[in-house]
């Protein structure tokens, strides 16, 4: 265990445990707001589920923050795990009027926490433990969180150029998940690991997230996407 104490003149593990509960308090702020936000302001349940989304896939932002070298920089995925275990038991025993089947769902169906939902802090616990401040698993967190976050929201509202393959998509929606898998991938890669910044590499992979999204059914491409960029990574 490291020992020496950090800038905050902490040990290692204090240092990485005050961070935790930011993300913490980051993470659980999250629900609540997007509840009252839809209870109260009329925010349609789509677009809460894909700020809360989105706002999950950006919690990589705080791994900079994190002291490596110690046990305890896996306490990055800490709130995943929690989540996690909130999402089995939400999706098999909650009232269907819990906070988070009515801001996480797409019909209110408190099943839906145990497919796509659940799917995703799985891979937000894979990135931040066999791939802990690398390349592949911040690149997954970024298009995952952004790409995946907008297309549905764009597509929805603006998409006219619709196909299908398992489900219908539109060019329209698949273009927002490129740009906005571009624009995290990028930002992220240059915040995280900025030794692995390569525009030009981090477009390529954007490209091939895109279409395995556009062609991914609805309920598992939280699990496709990122499958696909930890593959490209290795191809690119």
């Amino acid at each position: 265990m490291t020992e020496t104490a950090t800038w905050l003149g902490l040990p290692a593990y204090g240092h990485n445990l005050l961070v935790t509960l930011l993300t913490f308090v980051y993470v659980f702020s999250v629900p609540p707001l997007m509840d009252y936000l839809v209870s109260s302001k009329g925010l349609p349940r789509d677009i809460s589920r894909k700020i809360t989304h989105i706002a999950a896939g950006s919690l990589i932002v705080f791994l900079p923050l994190y002291v490596d070298g110690d046990w305890s920089q896996y306490l990055n995925v800490s709130v995943y795990v929690v989540w996690a275990l909130l999402f089995i038991q939400k999706g098999l025993f909650a009232a269907d009027d819990d906070q988070a089947i009515k801001t996480m769902t797409r019909t209110g169906d408190k099943r839906e926490l145990l497919k796509g939902t659940l799917y995703f802090v799985l891979v937000g616990i894979l990135c931040g433990t066999l791939y802990y401040k690398q390349f592949e698993g911040v690149l997954a967190m970024a298009i995952l969180g952004w790409g995946d976050g907008l297309a549905p929201v764009v597509g929805t509202r603006y998409g006219r150029l619709k196909y299908h393959v398992f489900s219908e998509k539109s060019v329209e929606g698949s273009l927002a998940f490129l740009l906005g898998s571009l624009a995290a991938a990028a930002f992220f890669v240059w915040l995280i690991v900025p030794a692995s910044f390569d525009f030009q590499r981090i477009l390529l992979i954007c490209l091939v997230a895109t279409v395995v999204e556009g062609v991914s059914p609805r309920e598992i491409d939280n699990i496709l996407i990122p499958a696909a960029v930890l593959g490209a990574v290795q191809l690119i």
